[in-house]
């Protein structure tokens, strides 16, 4: 049986992760939120003490460790998935912008990135994927069927993150998450390893003037082209 692969790919706060989670409803598929492997990563690391001398050669050799035996668990409910590592419920705590800083962090650094490569390359199960975030449709998934690139300004996409936070109970500013973002932007899109970019064959969309109606459209059309091709 065939495995449809549906990637995508964008910025921190482009709405990727909601609408992953749409579409893999939508079509049944499987669901990966790259990021939340990377977050739980960095987290691991932070909570070891490992992080701050990420670029000491022995520092580096237990990470790669840790990152290929991670305990991690996605456990579907109704509403939203529970995230546990390692035993413990971090559904809440890895979408901080201090677990975001540390995730971006990791996906800096080559070795964890290959690491972490086939983890995600095994999420690829029948009938399909939708595999959301920076590098799934250049690196990770280069065969997908449907490739999304969602962007959206930094400035909106600070505003969005500022109302989920606050909605999550935090105190934030909007001036400390737009700089935040844009310091992220920076990261994603300067690391040597993986760059964030569209691939070539993406369908990309601009969410900035968009409501989340409005893109799942466009993305189920988009995909349904794809999936209609012979």
């Amino acid at each position: 049986m065939t495995t449809h692969i549906i990637t995508i790919d964008g910025p921190s706060g482009s709405g990727k992760g909601t609408l992953a989670a749409k579409l893999a409803v939508h079509y049944q598929y499987h669901l990966l939120d790259s990021g939340a492997l990377y977050r739980l990563l960095g987290l691991s690391l932070q909570q070891k003490g490992l992080l701050v001398n990420i670029q000491d050669e022995d520092v580096l050799k237990q990470s790669v460790t840790i990152a290929t035996n991670l305990d991690i668990q996605f456990q579907s409910q109704a509403a939203q998935t529970k995230i546990v590592l390692e035993g413990h419920d971090v559904s809440q705590q890895i979408r901080t912008e201090e677990v975001g800083a540390f995730a971006s962090k990791v996906a800096a650094i080559p070795e964890l990135r290959a690491a972490l490569f086939q983890r995600q390359r095994d999420f690829a199960q029948a009938p399909g994927l939708v595999a959301d975030g920076r590098d799934m449709a250049t690196t990770i998934f280069p065969e997908a069927i449907a490739k999304i690139y969602l962007t959206a300004s930094a400035e909106s996409r600070a505003e969005r993150r500022v109302k989920q936070l606050q909605a999550m109970g935090l105190d934030v500013k909007m001036s400390d998450i737009l700089g935040n973002i844009q310091a992220r932007d920076q990261r994603d899109t300067e690391r040597t390893v993986a760059p964030l970019k569209p691939a070539s064959d993406a369908y990309i969309i601009d969410s900035s003037q968009l409501n989340i109606e409005e893109v799942f459209k466009l993305m189920t059309g988009f995909v349904d082209e794809q999936l209609a091709k012979p």
